[in-house]
């Protein structure tokens, strides 16, 4: 197991910091590899809730690499889908995880937000009750450049959210970053709103995992170890986690104090 090159807490929160972002996926996959080793030899079957974007590809390839999970054990749940986009549309992140993680390892069942429903408000309640069927054991998380954790943009974060999923608008930034990321041509294309759980929900996982690379997370890096805990910063809340890691590169750690 690769060693961080610095180790501390804030708060709750533990942060680890790796010279480069394939240390850090390579390490976080070995954490995540081993914690659901040790959790299949006390229970039938684990719960995980995947990310997508960048800042998981790495990571994705590294735990499936490692090899050592008995996958046909494990049930999947994603964090969240654009309203509107097909499961084929080239930005949809059921395609994303299908191509990257389900069709790699066949687990026992991946439970998919179907983002192209005609009745929005009918599939949060179906998947709030997937999600209500038992514990999530392990949440893969990344952050947005405006701190947002699934899609729980400033403008809609809720810390005492009731529901443990919903229907959200998304904020410019957010929308614009997925322009940047290449995930559409441009700020027009991207869709306005969003299915994404709660952040509850996601600080109900018994182990949190957050990886937040690369040089342009800096900023919101920040501000999530140096500001005060609140919905502008809606990562924040994960100082209150003592289940939770956040995983930094020295890229994205580089405004620390």
């Amino acid at each position: 197991m690769l060693a961080a090159t610095k180790s501390f807490r804030v708060d709750e929160l533990t942060v680890q910091i790796y010279n480069t972002e394939a240390e850090m996926a390579q390490d976080v996959a070995e954490i995540a590899q081993q914690y659901l080793q040790n959790l299949l030899q006390q229970q039938e079957t684990a719960a995980v809730l995947l990310a997508t974007g960048n800042s998981q590809l790495k990571f994705l390839d590294a735990l499936i690499a490692l090899g050592g999970v008995d996958w046909s054990r494990i049930i999947l749940f994603h964090l969240d889908e654009y309203l509107g986009i097909s499961s084929d549309h080239s930005a949809s992140f059921r395609r994303y995880l299908r191509e990257r993680v389900e069709q790699r390892v066949n687990p026992k069942e991946f439970h998919y937000i179907e983002g192209d429903t005609l009745q929005p408000l009918a599939e949060c309640d179906r998947y709030t009750k997937l999600l209500q069927a038992q514990a999530i054991d392990l949440c893969c998380l990344g952050v947005g450049e405006n701190g947002h954790l699934a899609f729980n943009d400033p403008s809609v974060a809720d810390f005492q959210d009731p529901y443990r999923v919903k229907l959200v608008k998304l904020d410019y930034v957010n929308r614009q970053q997925q322009v940047n990321t290449g995930n559409f041509p441009n700020l027009e294309s991207v869709p306005q709103y969003a299915f994404t759980v709660t952040l509850p929900l996601i600080c109900s996982a018994k182990k949190i995992v957050c990886l937040a690379p690369e040089k342009r997370k800096a900023n919101v890096v920040k501000d999530i170890l140096q500001s005060s805990i609140n919905r502008k910063c809606p990562a924040s809340i994960l100082r209150q986690q003592a289940q939770a890691t956040l995983f930094l590169d020295t890229n994205s750690a580089s405004l620390l104090a």
